[in-house]
């Protein structure tokens, strides 16, 4: 699973810091979510792998959870982004053979959907009420799993946009997509830079300004 964060807020390297904490959280919650989901539909990959926990050691992935980010924010390049360990589930144990690829894809962006409407809504009622580091707490996750959840819904391998797709599309065009997604998958690291490349160049000012544009009507801004 990957995501990507554009610092949107602050610059400072505490505040990333902070942000990036929070960014690692909302990602090991969106793997749980998938955990659960194959689960409840028949596999139990990840919990006999111990990865239904929110310890976040159990999902960090070395080089995508802590050396890129850690690279990014110490030479101030404006952006943020990085990945956790899938969570591993074998699709042939899914109950649900026609919609269970798509719906275990679908839970961990929903998930972080879910989070960003639920702190936003806190964010935005609880100011004058709750405390303030609360309120800011809420407001940088809101904005977090927001753009988490919205970006991994994008068609694009890996993200689970496109297994989402490939799972509701008919069986042979499912195969194209899934042999398409191999070759990406086959490349390592270098895809996913390039999947970044792609969207950096091509979509991330209009996707940023639609995260933007939801976020400030989520917290009435």
């Amino acid at each position: 699973m990957l995501a990507y964060i554009r610092a949107h807020m602050q610059t400072d390297p505490l505040s990333i810091t902070f942000e990036l904490l929070i960014l690692i959280f909302s990602i090991v919650i969106h793997e749980v979510a998938h955990g659960y989901a194959a689960n409840s539909l028949g596999d139990p990959t990840a919990r006999l792998s111990g990865r239904l926990t929110l310890n976040p050691i159990k999902h960090i992935d070395l080089v995508g959870s802590i050396l890129v980010p850690a690279f990014l924010i110490l030479t101030n390049a404006g952006i943020l982004f990085g990945w956790a360990k899938p969570v591993p589930y074998n699709p042939f144990n899914l109950k649900n053979q026609r919609w269970g690829e798509a719906i275990v894809a679908v839970a961990g962006p929903a998930t972080n959907l879910f989070l960003a409407v639920l702190l936003g809504l806190i964010a935005r009622f609880g100011a004058g009420t709750l405390p303030d580091p609360f309120i800011t707490i809420a407001t940088v996750a809101s904005f977090v799993n927001l753009f988490l959840g919205l970006f991994n819904l994008i068609p694009l391998p890996p993200l689970d946009g496109y297994t989402t797709l490939r799972g509701i599309l008919p069986y042979r065009l499912s195969l194209y997509l899934r042999e398409f997604e191999d070759r990406v998958r086959g490349g390592g690291i270098m895809s996913l830079i390039l999947i970044l490349l792609v969207f950096s160049f091509f979509f991330a000012g209009p996707f940023s300004l639609l995260v933007n544009y939801l976020f400030a009507i989520l917290i009435g801004n």
